[in-house]
Formats: C-alpha cells, sequence, structure tokens
C-alpha cells in the first residue's frame, strides 16, 4: 500500500506541533516587515485552498516570479501542500529564458510580482493566465485575506513532485530538476547537522529562493526547525546586510565568498557589528584564501565551507565548526550522504588524487524534466557531479574546479584556484579566473583573465609577478587578458566558457565543426 506523505505538511507539522511557543514567534522577516508562525500557518492554508479552487489539480505546476518574502513563502508551501509543483522563477533570467522555462514545466498558471507584469505578458500565456501577485482585487494578496478554513494536505506520495527548481547554468539553457515529497522534507540538513540550529537561530541567508541554497537554508530549513529566517525583497547589498544582522540579532549568516568579498570592502570598522554573528558559512563557489583569512581577522570567527548542488537541494558536505579543516576544504560528508571520486573510466582514484565527485544523497532529485539528460548524469543511484575533487586520508574532500578546467602541463596537474589564489593576494587585482584553452598547435595551456582594481598595465604585470613568484613555471598561465568584468550567469557564477571563446576567437583557433 502506498504511503501518503505530504512535504508542506511535514515541514510545518515541526512547528505547528509546538504552537504555545511558536506561535507568536517570527517565522519570516523581510525588512521592516514579518509573520509570525501562526499568520503563516494561516497564509500557507488559504494559498492551498486557493489553488484548489481554481481547478488547479494535484501535480500541475504553478511558476512564480516572486521577490522573496511572506508572499513567496506561502505561495510556494501552499503549492506544496495543495499537491501543485510551485516552479520558482529566476528575475534575472533573459526573456527567451524565462519563456523557455514556462513552456518546458507547462505552468498552468504565473504568479508575478505587479511590476514584473510586462515581462509575463510578453511570455507564453499559462492555461490559468497570469495572477498579480497584489494592487488587485483578484491579486494573490487579496485572495489570501480572505478567510478560509484549514485544509488537510493533498494526497501526494514521497516521491511524487513537490517542486522543480531551474538551474541557471554555466554553460547552456536552464535545466529543470524535480524535486520530490521526501526530498523537500530533508531540508535544514545543513542547518541540524553542521551548525546546531534551533528555535533560537535567526537565519540570514542572502541567495534567493529560486537557488536551491536560498531555498533550502534560508526559508525551508529554518521553518523546519522552529527558527526565523530574515529575508530580502530585493537583491541584498552588503550594507543591507549589515544593517539586518544589527536590527534582527542574526546570529548565522549563509552566503557565498564573493559576497564575503564585497562585505569586506565596508571597511573593518564598520563591520564591527559581525562579531555578533555566531557563524558563518559559504558555498555555490569556492572561497578564496585572501577572503578567509581577512574575515577571521576582522571578525574572529572562520568562514566555514559546505558544498552542495541543485540536484541535491540540501548540502551534500560541510566542514563541521568542532572540526574544520580550512578554507581549502569543503568538508566531509554529511549524514546520509555518500561519495566517491572516479577517473573518466569510472575506477577509484587514490586518496590525494583529482578526480570526478559522484555523490548518492538522500535528497537527491528524481531526474531532469527532459529525461534526455539523466543518462549523461545519473548512474545506479549515483550522481555524476562533473566536479574535480580530491578526499585525503581523513575523508576530507577538496574542490578543484570542474571537469573541464583541470588539465596536466608537463605531465603534472595545473589546478586553476591555485593560479587564482596567487594573483587574487595582489590588490591590483579585483577578480581572476583561470581556464584551459587549446592553442593553435592542439596543446591545452592555461589562459588568466583578471579585472583590474585600478589600471590595466598595473594589474598585468602584479599578476606576471605574482605568478613567477608563486607557482612552478608549469602552472604559470600562457596569456594573461584583463577584462572590465567577468561573464556571469544569473546566480553569479563565472562562465568560464565565454572567456575560452572570447581567446579562442583571438588566436583564431578553429573549434571542432567549424
Amino acid at each position: 500500500m502506498t504511503t501518503l506523505f505530504n512535504a508542506a505538511e511535514a515541514i510545518l507539522r515541526r512547528s505547528r506541533s509546538l504552537p504555545e511557543r511558536l506561535a507568536g514567534r517570527a517565522a519570516l522577516i523581510e525588512g521592516a516587515h514579518g509573520v509570525t508562525y501562526s499568520e503563516l500557518w494561516q497564509a500557507v492554508d488559504r494559498a492551498a485552498a486557493m489553488f484548489g479552487g481554481l481547478g488547479l489539480s494535484r501535480g500541475e505546476r504553478i511558476a512564480l516570479l516572486l521577490r522573496d518574502g511572506p508572499l513567496a513563502a506561502a505561495a510556494f508551501l501552499g503549492g506544496v501542500l495543495a499537491g501543485c509543483v510551485p516552479v520558482p522563477l529566476n528575475s534575472r533570467l533573459a526573456t527567451q529564458d524565462l519563456a523557455f522555462v514556462l513552456g518546458d514545466c507547462a505552468a498552468r498558471l504565473l504568479i508575478a510580482e505587479t511590476d514584473w507584469l510586462s515581462v509575463a505578458a510578453s511570455l507564453p500565456a499559462p492555461a490559468l493566465g497570469v495572477m498579480p501577485v497584489s494592487g488587485a482585487a483578484d491579486s494573490f494578496a487579496a485572495r489570501l485575506a480572505e478567510p478560509a478554513p484549514p485544509i488537510d494536505p493533498a494526497a501526494t506520495c514521497a516521491e511524487d513532485p513537490a517542486f522543480w527548481l531551474y538551474s541557471s547554468g554555466t554553460t547552456g539553457r536552464p535545466k529543470g530538476i524535480i524535486h520530490s515529497h521526501s526530498n523537500c522534507a530533508q531540508a535544514g540538513k545543513l542547518l541540524r547537522e553542521a551548525i546546531g540550529a534551533g528555535e533560537h537561530t535567526v537565519v540570514l541567508a542572502t541567495s534567493k529562493m529560486f537557488f536551491a541554497y536560498g531555498l533550502e537554508n534560508g526559508l525551508l530549513g529554518p521553518l523546519s526547525l522552529g527558527a526565523t529566517s530574515v529575508q530580502f525583497a530585493q537583491w541584498p547589498e552588503p550594507a543591507d546586510v549589515l544593517d539586518q544582522v544589527v536590527r534582527h540579532d542574526v546570529n548565522c549568516l549563509l552566503t557565498v565568498p564573493s559576497f564575503y568579498r564585497r562585505m569586506l570592502q565596508l571597511g573593518h570598522e564598520r563591520l564591527e557589528p559581525m562579531k555578533r554573528v555566531a557563524i558563518f558559512y559559504t558555498g555555490g563557489e569556492r572561497l578564496p584564501e585572501t577572503v578567509a583569512v581577512e574575515w577571521q581577522q576582522v571578525t574572529g570567527k572562520p568562514i566555514h565551507v559546505g558544498y552542495g548542488l541543485s540536484e541535491t537541494l540540501c548540502n551534500a558536505t560541510a566542514n563541521f565548526p568542532s572540526r574544520d579543516r580550512s578554507p581549502a576544504s569543503i568538508g566531509e560528508p554529511l549524514a546520509g550522504v555518500a561519495c566517491r571520486i572516479l577517473d573518466a573510466q569510472g575506477r577509484e582514484v587514490p586518496a590525494g588524487e583529482p578526480g570526478i565527485l559522484w555523490i548518492r544523497h538522500p535528497s537527491m532529485t528524481t531526474g531532469y524534466s527532459d529525461p534526455r539528460l539523466d543518462a549523461r548524469t545519473f548512474r545506479d543511484g549515483w550522481l555524476c557531479t562533473n566536479d574535480l575533487c580530491s578526499i585525503d586520508a581523513e575523508g576530507f574532500l577538496y574542490h578543484h574546479g570542474r571537469a573541464d578546467e583541470l588539465t596536466k602541463i608537463s605531465g603534472q596537474w595545473v589546478k586553476p584556484h591555485e593560479i587564482e589564489d596567487a594573483v587574487l593576494a595582489d590588490p591590483a587585482i579585483r577578480e581572476a579566473a583561470c581556464v584551459v584553452v587549446k592553442d593553435q598547435d592542439d596543446f591545452e595551456r592555461i589562459a588568466l583573465f583578471i579585472v583590474p582594481a585600478a589600471g590595466e598595465r598595473d594589474a598585468v604585470s602584479a599578476a606576471s609577478e605574482r605568478c613567477e613568484r608563486a607557482l612552478p613555471r608549469f602552472s604559470r598561465p600562457r596569456w594573461i587578458r584583463t577584462v572590465e568584468e567577468l561573464p556571469k550567469n544569473a546566480t553569479g557564477k563565472i562562465q568560464r566558457f565565454r572567456l575560452r571563446e572570447t581567446l579562442e576567437r583571438e588566436l583564431g583557433v578553429r573549434r571542432p565543426g567549424e
């Protein structure tokens, strides 16, 4: 017999089981406003009832083009409770990518911010149309204001789809990633297991809700623990985060390495309030050693590193505060997670040697919206991350870049991040990225792209000097080029393939098929 299971009910039930303590406590705070757990429970129930009243059936997708905050949370959790499948949309995607996503997920309804309705009007119209989030009599907010009794959760099963996420991708079109109700109920893994968060934790995660990192650590995880989550409707700036940390006594901050770097640019004196925060975590990209060292000097506390993917929703690995290794390590597997490092032929590599990381995870996606992609990524219950990692004798993992970024030159491994770290230690260089490029003789070489902090000539000279002093000859880049900005996707990750293409055009290198 199939067991019924609804993730929204499971997440909210944990907090509803302690109504006396939690009913009046802040669940979500956005700016100067917030909602209590009691208010959130009511909003989720009303949203679920509304979706049912619109005729949405179990498994049908609801696209959400919303800013983070209580209304977005009610729409997401209400959709899951009703058995529908919410699809949070990245507002920074190009219009053509948003159109692709709406068509790919076959959304029956789109809920959009009022000032994004013009964008929504240019997209394929869902069957039930576009509902404004506010400002109209039939808006989502207005409908939530109508009284509605609590409803029973939809009769969903653990492996039924609960929501979809779309990768913004560093190499191509967004991929639809399907997560089940059982995946969703795993939320809070990092907060529980590594951080030890609970009801009195005030979490601030800067990543948005349409990213797995933000959805899990900034919404679902805190709610499952009865904690408070501080959110931002707009994309936060460093000064905004500092203000909210002070205003709401945040004791757990989760953001990406580039945001820590930007916060350091506020100056050490302004960051004095950060000393009150108990714990700092990061993920999504590599943490430069220079940022890690300076942050600890300023706050007196380290930045702990974790690793996860949209395909796993929850973190796969983390450095535990009690046994953190260093910024170079992405930590050790969390409970129920298995990791192995394989070479291109699928064989285990020796400890310390880089290879491709494969993961088995309790909240791993059930697959992609395009099943043709599944065969490239999944094998016998394992997920191929396409990330190059190594593992030491004690089980700590180290990330060396993507599979197409690591290369052997003169028979020795060259790790792009070591080159980037070497030049980022110089104040003349603001950002740096390495890529592997084949020269005109078809040999793989390293190209370094830098964003100068000041003059272009000074930055190139500084980068060249740093490489000469800090790197063995085989690791030194063959080319150093300056750019005004590194190309990045909507999540802020560097699109290295665009840098590679730029240099190949300059060199006149012909790509396969040209």
